[in-house]
C-alpha cells in the first residue's frame, strides 16, 4: 500500500511540475511581426517540376 502512494504522490508531483513548466516556457501564440519576416515571393523561387499523384 505504501508503494501506491508513493507512487500516486511522485505522479502529482511530476503533475504538477508539467504545468508549471508549460507555463513558464514563454511560448504563447503570438501574431506574426511582419515587419522581422524577409519578403520573397514563393513563386518566383518555384521549381518546374513533374508531379506525380
Amino acid at each position: 500500500m505504501f508503494i501506491i502512494i508513493l507512487l500516486a504522490a511522485l505522479a502529482l508531483v511530476g503533475l504538477v511540475a508539467t504545468f508549471v513548466e508549460i507555463r513558464r516556457d514563454g511560448f504563447r501564440p503570438v501574431a506574426t511581426d511582419w515587419t522581422r519576416v524577409a519578403e520573397h515571393d514563393t513563386l518566383q523561387n518555384a521549381e518546374s517540376t513533374v508531379a506525380y499523384r
